[in-house]
């Protein structure tokens, strides 16, 4: 693996940094070994989320973005460094595919906002014919899910957590059911006793008159 600050801090980045005084600050966090490796907290992360961005660069020299994204668990683990998932129908544009056939270098960030976490990732990415590799298919496929028209890998080349500072919390429909489910519950369970006990009033009522 490769240390992330190595990889993205150019000259041109330190001399930015210079500027605010904050160059050479990020060397001893980006030096530690355990740092460096893709371990398994941010296995766990890749693993439970269901959307990422990627950015390839084109022959133009343009950055462009694209959202892919799932169930939770749609990311796969191929390997120890390597993730990868299917890859269905969109608009059909193929922008992300056609950049990969010329530069295979890709920038992803993970971002699960309701818990204000986010991974930012550098590496080599495939985009492959599903249909030329059948074994990766179904590895990479949900149980269920209908055949995909491709496949992405995402070989990781280095990483770094961002900091949780400016993210707003979102939280999807499970999210939310989670969280609001319980008070849901108890609230109707709640209901339901004063309906009953209502209804006992009631019948003791009638038996007076």
């Amino acid at each position: 693996m490769a240390r992330y600050d190595e990889m993205m801090f150019t000259a041109a980045v330190e001399a930015r940094q210079d500027g605010i005084a904050s160059k050479g600050k990020f060397a001893s966090r980006y030096s530690q070994v355990e740092r460096q490796k893709i371990g398994p907290d941010e296995i766990a992360f890749l693993l439970n989320q269901s959307t990422l961005y990627i950015a390839t660069v084109g022959e133009t020299g343009w950055p462009y973005i694209q959202h892919r994204g799932g169930a939770v668990g749609f990311i796969k683990l191929i390997d120890e460094t390597t993730i990868g998932f299917a890859d269905y129908p969109g608009n059909r544009q193929l922008i992300s595919a056609g950049n990969l056939d010329g530069d295979d270098r890709v920038s992803v960030f993970a971002m699960d906002y309701a818990r204000k976490a986010r991974l930012k990732i550098q590496g080599h990415a495939k985009m492959l014919d599903a249909k030329d590799h059948p074994e990766l298919t179904l590895k990479l496929m949900d149980e269920g899910a209908k055949a995909p028209d491709r496949l992405m890998t995402i070989q990781i080349t280095a990483h770094d957590w961002n900091c949780p500072k400016y993210i707003t919390p979102r939280f999807d429909a499970a999210e939310m059911t989670q969280l609001v489910g319980p008070e849901l519950s108890r609230l109707e369970a709640r209901v339901a006793e004063l309906e009953a006990e209502n209804e006992r009033l009631r019948a003791g009522q009638g038996k007076q008159e």
